[in-house]
């Protein structure tokens, strides 16, 4: 995808230092705003967010200018997460190249990474990803919640293909890249067997992920908040006949859509994840993805 993109304004990229992030983060960023990959279940949408025009991708202007100021105001080095607001390796990021830009900028001033995507653009930035993971901590992270092509496709109709993610983890893998999956969120009624989520679990551990996470019981489920919920049950009732329906039965105004299998999907999650040795316990991931920090190699 070529062309420029529209441009928002901004004053900051770097969040401000917090000592427990997620995936053992100290900071977030955002260097885009906005997501083309119609994820029918995404949170990002909420009305909260104040994100308008949520499905048209916008750069942040001066991202890297802004994003290096940064970097040398931090009072901290740490790992940034980048992901959890929008793709940071949407299509326009071959041409943008802001993720790349930040990918240098982390290495010139010795910040970590953690990368949450759905793309196998990624791969664009393998060589980075090494070199910078010769001196900080680097994950990436697959999020996917469909094993079959075809149901992907549905709940995520613009994002490439489980397939696609599960050819650009094994590369990765191989290389040496420190990967896992995600497996949030779990729809309801949709996805929530226990022959998709372990199949997730052996598919990431033949591609050679070290690790696969959800949560607990609790985090089986997808969330619904305003605006979301709006667009996800609109999505629902186009693409699978009664599930509107289903949902507003079965959940009503709730935030959380539990699965009612969700001990059940858990049980079945940690087997697997046993029986292929791989860590789903969110301490002990963090601990994996700090351990990659090579002055701490030699302690392992």
């Amino acid at each position: 995808m070529e062309g420029a993109i529209p441009r928002v304004p901004a004053k900051h990229i770097l969040s401000p230092y917090q000592k427990n992030g997620w995936f053992g983060s100290g900071y977030t960023m955002n260097l885009y705003r906005g997501c083309c990959h119609g994820c029918i279940y995404c949170d990002s949408r909420s009305a909260c967010y104040g994100v308008e025009d949520f499905d048209t991708v916008h750069a942040k202007e001066n991202a890297l200018a802004l994003l290096e100021a940064d970097l040398r105001a931090a009072r901290r080095h740490g790992v940034v997460l980048t992901g959890s607001m929008g793709d940071p390796y949407n299509p326009f990021e071959p041409a943008e190249r802001l993720t790349h830009g930040a990918l240098n900028l982390f290495c010139r001033y010795g910040f970590g990474a953690v990368v949450l995507t759905k793309s196998d653009l990624v791969l664009n930035d393998l060589g980075l990803l090494l070199r910078l993971g010769e001196r900080e901590p680097v994950a990436v992270m697959f999020s996917i919640t469909a094993l079959d092509d075809e149901l992907c496709r549905q709940v995520e109709p613009h994002a490439p293909p489980t397939s696609a993610r599960l050819a650009a983890l094994r590369e990765l893998c191989a290389a040496g890249v420190l990967c896992g999956v995600v497996l949030t969120p779990i729809l309801p009624f949709l996805e929530d067997t226990p022959g998709n989520v372990t199949g997730i679990v052996h598919a990431a551990a033949r591609a050679g992920a070290a690790y696969c996470y959800v949560g607990g019981p609790g985090d089986f489920g997808v969330t619904q908040r305003t605006g979301q919920r709006e667009y996800f049950h609109a999505e629902l009732a186009r693409r699978f006949p009664g599930m509107e329906t289903r949902y507003k039965r079965a959940f009503g105004p709730k935030y959380f859509c539990a699965s009612p299998r969700a001990l059940e999907l858990q049980a079945a999650f940690e087997a697997a994840c046993r029986e292929e040795g791989l860590e789903w316990r969110l301490p002990r991931i963090e601990g994996l993805i700090k351990g990659a920090e090579p002055s701490q190699m030699t302690f392992l």
